[in-house]
């Protein structure tokens, strides 16, 4: 089998083949889509890792005055006359508390299940500050959290004298609760609400979304002073609980994988959710019906004789190995020796194996016994030869050694 490379495009005629900058725009044009949708969503997830705030250990700490820490909260309510005992445990905390006080839970996440307990046998008023489900389900069971709010502030709109006498207060990024029969809610967002105060065995709990309003950085903001003081200091004191964190491998609490993701880690993924629809849908509206083209593949000669080769050598495929060298040298041959194009397609007889025995040794040929006459094309008068019988010779034997 012989393998004919396709021809190379001249200058003038054909077309030239592609440069790597033509490629390379090519391959860009096609995924623009792709890379400019991966980058929006790099860009986005930067901004809302730079604009959430980050955590730190002295946040809602009495004694802190960084931006997160309350320790302006604790001196106005001191100077205020209410007293404020800070507690670095739930034990302490339930000591400490009683029917005259109102106990301040932060940082819900350092908190073990014996906190728990702790919390939910302790008497007097209890507020917490942006509870976890845990938390919730141990000491308030009645609220359960049902989303998040990203409204900045917003008003009262209800009857609760704490927060009509604060009036409009900032909130930022807060969690919204249901609100259990018998109980109060206020600063609505949305269906549900972001402050819920409601009475539970001769005491009340109040739960608040979010702790901006009892932070350093926010206590300024609106009426989130007033609201702070209102709440921490309905009673004659406060007991201010802040967990210090617990030791390496203890339990804090049933917490799922959804609670110690960040929101912005959970906004991230559904961003890219999105992204892939739309990219999906995008691309989805290009396909059309199939066409079928003459795909520009160059096979090189030499690999598919190999290739062939070793088919044939697999399967031991000795005679059509041979025909296909026999088939080679005729068509190298015949141009050679200025025969007729009809000699390339002489094949031998069908039904004749292909593999031909050892030619028998020159001793062993016999030759006929009697003379061997070569008739010749030129014929006289009286000889035995004719120009009939020198045709048939020729036909027969050509240039070969007469068999005689």
């Amino acid at each position: 089998m012989v393998i004919q490379s396709p021809p190379r495009p001249d200058a003038s005629g054909g077309a030239a083949e592609p440069t790597a900058r033509q490629v390379a725009g090519r391959r860009f044009r096609a995924a623009r889509g792709v890379v400019f949708a991966v980058l929006a969503m790099i860009v986005i997830a930067i901004v809302l890792a730079a604009l959430r705030p980050s955590v730190s250990p002295q946040d809602l700490d009495p004694t802190s005055a960084t931006r997160g820490g309350s320790r302006a909260l604790a001196e106005i309510l001191k100077g205020h006359g209410t007293p404020v005992a800070v507690a670095r445990d739930a034990a302490d905390a339930s000591r400490r508390a009683g029917p005259g006080t109102v106990t301040v839970v932060t940082r819900p996440e350092r908190l073990t299940p014996e906190d728990l307990r702790r919390l939910q046998e302790a008497s007097g008023d209890l507020l917490l500050v942006q509870p976890g489900r845990a938390l919730l389900d141990a000491v308030a069971p009645s609220v359960q959290r049902a989303g998040s709010s990203f409204e900045k502030a917003g008003d009262p709109g209800c009857g609760l004298s704490a927060a009509t006498l604060a009036g409009r207060a900032e909130f930022g990024g807060s969690d919204t609760y249901t609100v259990p029969p018998g109980g109060t809610s206020c600063y609505r967002a949305g269906d549900q609400y972001r402050l819920v105060q409601y009475p539970d065995r001769g005491r009340t709990i109040t739960v608040v979304g979010s702790a901006e309003p009892f932070t350093n950085a926010h206590l300024r903001d609106e009426g989130n002073a007033a609201l702070a003081m209102n709440l921490a200091g309905a009673r004659a004191s406060v007991v201010w609980l802040i967990p210090d964190p617990p030791e390496d491998g203890a339990d804090t609490g049933d917490r799922t994988l959804g609670d110690l993701l960040p929101f912005g880690v959970k906004l991230f993924f559904l961003e890219l959710v999105v992204a892939v629809l739309l990219v999906a849908l995008w691309r989805a509206r290009r396909l059309g019906p199939v066409v079928a083209e003459t795909l520009p593949v160059v096979v090189r000669s030499a690999e598919t004789v190999e290739g062939r080769a070793r088919l044939y050598r697999a399967h031991r495929a000795r005679d059509r190995a041979a025909d296909a060298l026999r088939a080679g040298a005729r068509e190298r041959l015949v141009p050679l020796l200025g025969l007729p194009a009809a000699a390339r397609r002489t094949r031998p007889p069908r039904g004749r194996s292909s593999r031909r025995s050892p030619p028998a040794p020159p001793t062993t040929r016999r030759r006929s016994a009697g003379p061997c006459t070569v008739p010749s094309p030129r014929t006289t008068r009286g000889s035995s030869a004719s120009p009939t019988s020198w045709t048939t010779w020729k036909g027969r034997y050509g240039s070969r050694e007469p068999p005689c």
